[in-house]
């Protein structure tokens, strides 16, 4: 403390301790006018903290009135003065005089209060208002005459201020020293001896004020007496002293106090008039004095916050000039004219949703200057709020989470704390603050829908966008940014990726490849919806694909079957009555719904007279009765369209054999064209096959009659049960149609190989072919039958039997 240049003998003084040493709280001693940087006092060491937390912690100083007198040195962790202090100007007569201050670190939020008292030098001599003060004293005061002095002001306290007064010379007079109810010192210059105007009429004396510092410091003032003769009694005070209390909030002209002096003299001499004495006039600006009548009024602005009493010397003056003095010590009390006032020292904007219970939002300082009841504070915020408020201590408060808080319901709050005190009315102030929640990634992303379903036409082109999917995120920011995958699994064999792509950032589901109904009539799979959080979070949908069917297959002809190397015929007795079944075309469509709804027409016919096709069905019948004219060669087209559109169509042409025996159809097919030219080298295997045929042929004869008997039998029986038959059915691979997909409407669909309901004609049942089907073999000149192939069915013996043509 040396550097500071302060005598030695002040060093107590300079001596800085610490006082009262509780938990977040230090108290300091420094003298006043103290150069700017000085060592106030070691926080590091007296708070138990470091130099990496008052970094780390933002440490920073707060004050109530925002005047900084002492500066934080935060590298060295030393409070310094920042800015020269002067008691008196800070303080004026208070004592103790104390700077408040808050050191506020933050991350985790502390608060340490600093109290630096300010002790007084002996820098301030005592000073008397006026240079001199001038009094007129009859000569026939008596001894004990009591004359009241301008006091002396000396702004500093304690043993500096001021303490005693001399008065010189002290031939006539004497000095009484008197101390106020506050403790200050004041003087009375007391008559001793009787003066006479005779002998001198005016009196020169020094009234010394001197301060208990050391070395002491002093003011004079000079003391002018004037003799005067006459007036022998001099007014008197009815007390020596007058108390009274105003309200600070009293109105200008309101009379707080009369004042009442008697003077025994009659006359002018008797006459008093009644003024401040000339020490009072600081507080003519404040108070009004009636001269007549001795009424005390307030003429200003009172406030108890600024002044809480005031002392007023009053005078009484007789027209001789003889007067009395009397003091007024008038006291203000406080009334709630204050309203408190709200200060943030910290504040966390914004806080995230998933803030724990009791974080802290903000620290307040609230303080109303008002005393008593008046000053005291009661803080709270508006009802229904996830928040509250707790005392952390004196006038300061902390805003604290009391509640889960939930961003998505709502994004921020308009917290509205109310500081209220205690007064009469009582005062309140508001301080609105909008808190910000956050967002953390505690929402999933959410699909409308657990399934989605999308349409697409087969044979669509690789690249068509299918659907889109969308998922909502309630999150904000990043954790609301969803990213689409395609989740790997396995559709006929292989990935999904392999058919089906996702748009990471649209949802726009795409075709890898054309699709094909009859292969696959529909796919499902799953889309993850993954916000961008972290760690992510993520929900699925199921998308199916129904795959829609287009009319890209033709009809395929089932029965009967065409074949390049042999003709096949149906043969038609000449007996046949109208209505004859010949046949029936089979035909089925690997199409749905109505692309596979087929109809049957006669293109061409060698005699379109004599057969018909039915439309649904493809039954071939005899539309009249088979005469002997008809020719025993009949070359039938069918056509067979689907219901698409546009329509496909297959054709097959059915031969027809109209005869009664085998050499009357083998006679006329030979015409038929050849499809290659036969080489005469195989003359020899002709004429070989045409034995063996011939051996069949008598063979077959004999089961034909057998045969024809049999059904002879049967039909008689058919006819009796009005031809309730069993249906044979019959299901080429990879086209059943009895199942009710049907490849024909409902009302005309049909068993395969079933029978009619006609009792006119024979049981119609497409024979197998290798029943009433004749291969005509044009390799060899004779007619052969033709051997059944793996995909032709096998009936039993009693099928063939009810069969009109059978082998």
């Amino acid at each position: 403390m040396g550097g500071v240049g302060i005598p030695s003998w002040k060093l107590l003084f300079l001596c800085i301790c610490l006082a009262d040493v509780t938990v977040g709280q230090v108290r300091y001693s420094i003298p006043e006018e103290m150069a700017t940087g000085s060592f106030v006092g070691n926080i590091i060491q007296d708070l138990g903290l470091d130099a990496k937390r008052l970094k780390s912690g933002r440490a920073r100083i707060f004050t109530e009135d925002s005047s900084e007198y002492i500066g934080l040195n935060v590298h060295e962790g030393t409070l310094v003065v920042k800015k020269r202090i002067d008691r008196e100007e800070q303080c004026g007569v208070v004592f103790p005089c104390s700077l408040h201050f808050q050191i506020i670190l933050d991350n985790p939020m502390e608060l340490h209060r600093i109290d630096v008292e300010i002790l007084d030098i002996n820098d301030n001599a005592p000073v008397f208002a006026k240079r001199e003060m001038n009094f007129e004293i009859s000569e026939m005061s008596t001894a004990g005459t009591r004359f009241s002095l301008d006091s002396a002001r000396d702004p500093d306290v304690g043993l500096n201020t001021l303490q005693t007064y001399k008065l010189n010379p002290t031939d006539h007079f004497k000095l009484n020293m008197l101390s106020r109810p506050d403790g200050t010192k004041y003087a009375e210059m007391v008559l001793q001896t009787v003066l006479d105007r005779e002998n001198q009429e005016a009196h020169t004396l020094t009234l010394t004020a001197y301060d208990g510092g050391d070395p002491p410091k002093s003011g004079s003032v000079k003391i002018n007496v004037i003799v005067k003769d006459a007036n022998d009694n001099a007014p008197a005070f009815s007390q020596s002293l007058y108390r009274v209390t105003v309200p600070e909030n009293a109105s200008q002209g309101t009379v707080i106090l009369k004042v009442s002096a008697t003077d025994a003299d009659k006359g002018v001499n008797g006459e008093l008039m009644y003024s401040f004495s000339q020490n009072s006039d600081n507080t003519a600006s404040v108070f009004n004095m009636d001269s007549q009548t001795g009424k005390l009024s307030v003429e200003g602005e009172l406030n108890y916050e600024k002044v809480k009493y005031y002392e007023i010397d009053v005078d009484a003056t007789d027209k001789g000039g003889l007067r009395d003095t009397s003091k007024v010590l008038i006291e203000v009390t406080d009334v709630n004219d204050n309203m408190p006032v709200i200060s943030i020292i910290s504040l966390s904007n914004p806080i995230p949703e998933d803030s724990a219970p009791d974080t802290v939002v903000t620290m307040l300082n609230i303080k109303d200057v008002d005393s008593g009841q008046n000053g005291n504070v009661k803080c709270f915020i508006n009802p229904g709020l996830p928040f509250k408020m707790k005392l952390s201590s004196a006038n300061f408060y902390s805003l604290v989470s009391d509640d889960v808080l939930d961003r998505e319901t709502t994004p921020e709050y308009n917290i509205t704390i109310t500081a209220m005190d205690g007064g009469s009315p009582p005062y309140s102030t508001n301080k609105t603050i909008n808190l910000r929640i956050s967002d953390v990634n505690d929402n999933a992303p959410v699909f409308p829908q657990p399934l989605l379903s999308a349409f697409v036409t087969e044979n669509n082109s690789p690249g068509m966008s299918l659907l889109t999917v969308k998922a909502n995120d309630r999150d904000s920011g990043n954790n609301a940014r969803i990213s689409y995958f395609l989740e790997d699994s396995e559709l006929n064999g292989m990935s999904a990726s392999a058919y089906f792509s996702v748009n990471a950032e649209s949802g726009e589901i795409l075709a890898v490849r054309s699709f094909d109904y009859e292969q696959t009539k529909h796919f499902q799979f799953r889309v993850k919806a993954q916000d961008g959080g972290s760690p992510p979070l993520s929900s699925n949908v199921t998308v199916k694909i129904l795959i829609q069917d287009q009319n890209d297959n033709p009809p395929q002809v089932l029965y009967p079957v065409q074949s390049s190397g042999s003709v096949v015929a149906e043969m038609v007795p000449r007996s046949a009555d109208v209505g004859y079944l010949v046949t029936k075309v089979v035909a089925v469509d690997v199409d749905s719904g109505q692309n596979a709804w087929l109809s049957y027409k006669l293109q061409k016919a060698t005699d379109r007279a004599l057969f018909e096709v039915g439309l649904q069905n493809g039954e071939i019948r005899t539309i009249r009765q088979v005469t002997d004219k008809d020719a025993v060669k009949q070359r039938l087209t069918v056509i067979v369209e689907d219901n698409g559109q546009p329509s496909r169509s297959a054709t097959v042409i059915v031969n027809v054999a109209v005869a009664d025996s085998f050499p009357e159809v083998l006679s006329e097919f030979t015409d038929f064209p050849h499809d290659k030219e036969y080489n005469d080298n195989l003359t020899f295997y002709l004429v070989l096959a045409l034995a063996v045929v011939s051996f069949l042929f008598i063979t077959c004869l004999v089961v034909i009659v057998s045969v024809k008997i049999y059904r002879w039998r049967r039909e008689r029986l058919f006819y009796k049960s009005s031809g309730n038959l069993p249906v044979i059915p019959y299901y080429p691979p990879l086209y059943a149609d009895a199942g009710g997909t049907g490849t024909l409407k409902q009302a005309f669909r049909y068993e395969v190989y079933g029978t009619t309901d006609s009792k006119k004609s024979d049981l119609k049942c497409p024979q197998p072919f290798s029943q009433n089907t004749l291969s005509v073999d044009h390799s060899v000149t004779t007619t052969v039958p033709r051997q059944n192939t793996q995909s032709e069915i096998l009936f039993t013996e009693e099928v063939r039997s009810a069969c009109r043509f059978p082998l």
